[in-house]
């Protein structure tokens, strides 16, 4: 029982979630993320720690702000074990809600460098002119193909990366990245161009083959995207064919685990399995209840898949 005016699984079994494709790649796809990842990777993020005083789970917290892409902002918070040596590194995103503190429930916390970012215009990353309102934020220049907020977003996943390089050059060869929800999608974009990002978790993963979420009915930030391509269908179709996670899948050459919903009222599953499907290297898959929603089995699935995470890299 749901409250929804429409079906959170659209009507699709877990044999046809697993059969969902992804659409094809504008000409120039690759060589536009390869020239933005050239650009990002000669920022210098100048990191700033400040010591919050607080030690929670063997974790100390650190507030963080470093330099992103287009001088944007980005804050945050470094976790780091209070007791231990530090042997690998986390870029940790989130959903489109935000984040308000570090998760610290993951199991990491005796060995790694946890980098918990805000992406720019959410949360603590203010940005002149953007919106931090999940409806207004993923319009943000969408009429602008080659300037629409994602390629910022997907920047900051890069430039994370080199924050903790720089705070931690011995974790070369020993970085993962986590994503849920809208850093699903941005992370699987970002994974798809970084080989310094060596294996990677995405839960609910967004943005996966926009031409089907299009004409899926959705209480997300996509509703938005659906009311304003029904104006300008042409410039909005354009701009989302840069920035689909499930294209971006087909790129990626590192283990990943997803975590996929078979309901979900705000990321249709459809586009959650399109980004699975379209890996093409070592894969692991975590079939999950429902996403955004609350349902009974929900604590018993979520101490399940923190079990496969803590498995899945435990030889990064």
């Amino acid at each position: 029982m749901h409250q929804f005016e429409f079906d959170p699984t659209y009507g699709y079994s877990l044999d046809q979630l697993l059969r969902v494709s992804s659409p094809e790649a504008p000409d120039d796809y690759e060589s536009f993320w390869r020239h933005k990842l050239s650009e990002s990777l000669s920022i210098a993020p100048h990191p700033e720690l400040s010591d919050t005083g607080i030690t929670r789970d063997n974790l100390r917290v650190f507030d963080i702000t470093f330099r992103s892409t287009d001088n944007a902002k980005v804050k945050g918070w470094l976790c780091l074990p209070a007791s231990g040596e530090i042997k690998r590194g986390f870029v940790i995103g989130h959903g489109y809600g935000g984040r308000t503190e570090p998760d610290f429930h993951l199991p990491f916390n005796h060995d790694s460098a946890l980098l918990f970012i805000c992406h720019r215009g959410l949360s603590l990353s203010h940005h002149p002119g953007v919106s931090s309102q999940p409806h207004w934020h993923v319009l943000h220049d969408i009429d602008k193909p080659k300037h629409y907020i994602f390629r910022g977003c997907v920047e900051d996943v890069w430039v994370s990366v080199s924050c903790l390089l720089r705070l931690f050059p011995h974790l070369s060869g020993h970085l993962g990245l986590l994503g849920i929800s809208f850093s699903g999608g941005i992370g699987a974009m970002a994974l798809a161009w970084d080989s310094r990002i060596k294996k990677a978790h995405f839960n609910v993963p967004s943005f996966g083959n926009h031409l089907l979420r299009l004409a899926l009915k959705t209480t997300g930030s996509g509703a938005a995207v659906q009311i304003y391509c029904k104006k300008h269908p042409e410039a909005v179709l354009t701009t989302l064919s840069y920035y689909d996670a499930a294209i971006a899948a087909r790129y990626i050459k590192v283990p990943v685990h997803i975590a996929a919903a078979k309901f979900d009222p705000m990321v249709a599953p459809p586009g959650q399995f399109a980004i699975y499907n379209a890996l093409n290297h070592q894969k692991q898959l975590n079939v999950l209840t429902a996403g955004h929603y609350d349902y009974p089995e929900q604590e018993q699935e979520s101490q399940i898949l923190l079990t496969e995470l803590s498995e899945f890299f435990a030889d990064l």
